[in-house]
């Protein structure tokens, strides 16, 4: 696969900062807080109006782990044009529990800036990290993040299973205590990381997974998917460990689905983030249940073989740069029409070779945790978020609580 000068010379560029802040305190590094996988925008992701022509976009997001400094990533990897962005700032959200807020915290504004400069332009295909800026952010805090965009091409990275409410509001109120008014919408646009400057001791865990993992049926703004509560579980620890979510709806191994298959954006969303040390592999429910309609599909099926091929070559890759590669059983699914009864008998055979190949450096057996002892093929209905596919608040908290911590302190 090619890369374009331009993508490559802005990745170096950023490998180049966190080397220096390396140099220059041998004590602390660059780990990833938080971040959301890239897609390529569609209709559905669409902005509202005003749109992104002359507006505001505050995104309100999540942090895992806290840090004296912080640095934002901007990606324009799915756009077909150059992307201006005037200006951007950095706040804490005054956002109290699950209630939306565009309103941040006096006091805590921060301009953002990109190699000295108040704005930038990313190419198609770029990606960009601002200048570090000077702001202490604890665990687990609520972080608003605003981009002055003007003018903005049709194609924009996005990331629609956000989850969280993000405001758009006409005109610049890049440094504005409340945005009064705005548009209220649940996707994410241009925004796809935040990094902290940890003690040197600091990992992160990326989570690679599909829906599950995205949170699909959490409560909005409730932070209430799986990687939250592990987060902040790992955070009650001894070490500081931060969790970063790297799921996609729809998303499969094999096949793009919505969004870039995994074995495509492994390097992006998971080999290439700050500070990583331990890959969750939730993924393959997507890639059973539409093998099962894969000659009207006209794709080729996607066997129990041709997935374990797929979790391979992800161990492999990762294991390459040093990484812990944990593997997690497939969630029951029984009860939903995408999963038929024909699916079963090849989530069983994954699920067994996840258990018991010895190919993954060590197994989280999620299946176990959430299956119904009277129904094993179906999720435990305190856990079932009411599809029969997705586990909802409780589920998800049940899931980081069957993960062994130890697997993190490795």
């Amino acid at each position: 696969m090619s890369v374009r000068p331009s993508l490559l010379v802005l990745f170096l560029a950023g490998a180049l900062v966190a080397s220096v802040a390396h140099a220059a305190d041998p004590n602390s590094k660059w780990v990833g807080s938080w971040m959301a996988s890239a897609q390529p925008g569609d209709a559905n992701s669409a902005p509202p109006p005003p749109g992104f022509t002359d507006a505001t976009l505050r995104q309100v997001l999540h942090l895992s782990l806290g840090g004296d400094r912080l640095r934002v990533r901007l990606s324009n990897a799915f756009g077909t044009a150059p992307l201006a962005i005037p200006g951007a700032h950095v706040a804490l959200s005054a956002k109290e529990g699950a209630t939306p807020s565009a309103a941040i915290r006096p006091g805590t504004d921060h301009a953002l800036t990109f190699d000295g400069q108040p704005s930038v332009t990313i190419p198609a295909g770029g990606v960009i990290w601002s200048d570090p800026v000077d702001m202490a952010v604890p665990n687990m805090a609520d972080l608003a993040v605003s981009l002055r965009l003007k003018d903005a091409p049709a194609a924009l990275t996005t990331h629609p299973g956000s989850r969280a409410t993000s405001f758009i509001a006409a005109g610049n109120g890049l440094s504005a205590p409340d945005l009064p008014g705005a548009i209220p919408v649940t996707h994410w646009y241009v925004l796809t990381g935040v990094d902290v400057l940890a003690p040197a001791w600091a990992n992160a865990a990326v989570v690679l997974g599909d829906s599950i993992t995205d949170g699909r049926d959490s409560t909005t703004d409730g932070n209430g998917r799986w990687t939250d509560a592990l987060a902040r579980t790992l955070l009650k620890g001894r070490s500081p460990v931060a969790v970063l979510n790297a799921g996609i709806g729809g998303n499969r191994l094999l096949l793009d689905g919505i969004g870039p298959r995994a074995l495509d954006r492994l390097d992006r969303d998971v080999l290439d983030q700050s500070g990583v040390r331990w890959v969750v592999v939730l993924e393959g429910i997507n890639d059973l249940a539409t093998a099962l309609k894969a000659a009207e599909r006209r794709e080729p099926p996607a066997t129990p073989e041709a997935i374990i091929g797929a979790y391979r070559q992800i161990i492999e890759r990762a294991h390459a740069r040093g990484l812990l590669v944990y593997g997690a059983t497939i969630l029951p699914c029984q009860g939903i029409d995408y999963c038929a009864p024909a699916l079963e008998p090849n989530r069983q055979a994954l699920n067994t070779w996840i258990r018991g190949s010895g190919a993954f450096d060590a197994v989280i057996d999620l299946d176990r945790t959430l299956q119904d002892p009277e129904h094993p093929d179906r999720l435990l209905p305190a856990a079932d978020g009411g599809d029969h596919l997705h586990p909802g608040d409780t589920g998800y908290r049940l899931m980081a609580e069957g993960v062994d911590l130890v697997l993190f302190a490795r």
